[in-house]
């Protein structure tokens, strides 16, 4: 069964959907997107889509920072969305990648008096980063950008070439992934992920002032913590010296899921191993995510209306 798209308002096989190279958005950056996780539990043949509402209401703020309407509700985003994933078949881990754009084909420099159009695609997806081993960071010669230039809390296409070029940047000086600073100085986010640490055995994270992208799973993080070990979070501003003196630390996003922080600028996070609060979390996480925590089936959307049999 091939991999289908949701294009130009109709399911089409992945393969067939095709935008002109005059779009307006392949030019100038001017589309949102989204990342969502469909986890495959195979004890129930299920595909869990996680925290699909909340996806869907990101993208929406993100229309807005564009000026793209988005004529659907969420609800009817969610059910485009699980439509989607039962036409394509997967029993596996999916990706889905809903994006909101710019589809006039002309040029010029705006956002104004232009088309929009909407599309989902889905697709496998496999590890990110190694969250089982852990990674090592650098921090970025590239600073983060502020949200008077391009508003971080939107994701945002041409944002990311920011990150883009951070990442290249620590892949080619030998480690996984960057870790991005503030204009002035403070901590920010990696490049796909927020940032966790633990200091004095608190968790401590960026705020929303950081020019962070407010996380999806960062707030599962935040929330999983509170009521399943009784810590809360700390949000605030954190200096890079922090990132040398920490006890623990981990990056959190859709595709990052959890993965632990190991060495930083070569320096080692604690003791250079995964720390037990990590540790914890991601059992917690993968749980959850997986549909095998009935306490927060809430946050899973079943894809699949019965058992998919191969």
């Amino acid at each position: 069964m091939p991999p289908y798209a949701f294009f130009q308002n109709q399911f089409v096989p992945l393969s067939k959907a095709k935008i002109g190279i005059m779009t307006h958005a392949f030019h100038y950056g001017t589309a949102c997107f989204e990342g969502i996780r469909g986890n495959w539990n195979p004890q129930e043949e299920q595909i869990y889509l996680f925290r699909c509402p909340e996806h869907y209401q990101r993208l929406l703020n993100s229309c807005k920072l564009l000026n793209i309407g988005l004529p659907c509700s969420i609800d009817e985003l969610c059910q485009l969305t699980i439509e989607l994933v039962q036409k394509s078949g997967y029993q596996e881990d999916v990706y889905i990648r809903p994006l909101a754009y710019k589809s006039s084909e002309a040029l010029g420099v705006k956002l104004h008096d232009l088309e929009d159009a909407f599309l989902i695609m889905v697709t496998t997806f496999g590890p990110y980063l190694d969250a089982t081993k852990g990674i090592k960071c650098s921090i970025s010669s590239w600073r983060r950008i502020d949200d008077n230039m391009i508003p971080p809390r939107g994701k945002i296409t041409g944002l990311y070439v920011n990150n883009a070029l951070a990442k290249t940047e620590a892949i080619e000086n030998g480690f996984d992934e960057a870790i991005m600073l503030t204009s002035d100085g403070h901590v920010s986010e990696g490049t796909g992920e927020n940032i966790f640490l633990v200091i004095d055995g608190q968790l401590v994270t960026p705020s929303c002032y950081d020019r962070i992208l407010m996380g999806i799973t960062r707030d599962t993080v935040i929330q999983l913590a509170r009521d399943e070990l009784g810590i809360e979070t700390l949000e605030r501003h954190v200096d890079r010296s922090e990132l040398y003196l920490a006890e623990e630390c981990f990056l959190t996003g859709t595709a990052a899921h959890i993965t632990p922080v190991l060495e930083i600028d070569r320096r080692k996070v604690g003791e250079g191993t995964i720390g037990k609060l990590t540790r914890e979390l991601q059992k917690l996480y993968f749980d959850v995510e997986c549909g095998k925590n009935k306490k927060y089936l809430h946050w899973c959307t079943p894809a699949y209306a019965k058992m998919v049999r191969a």
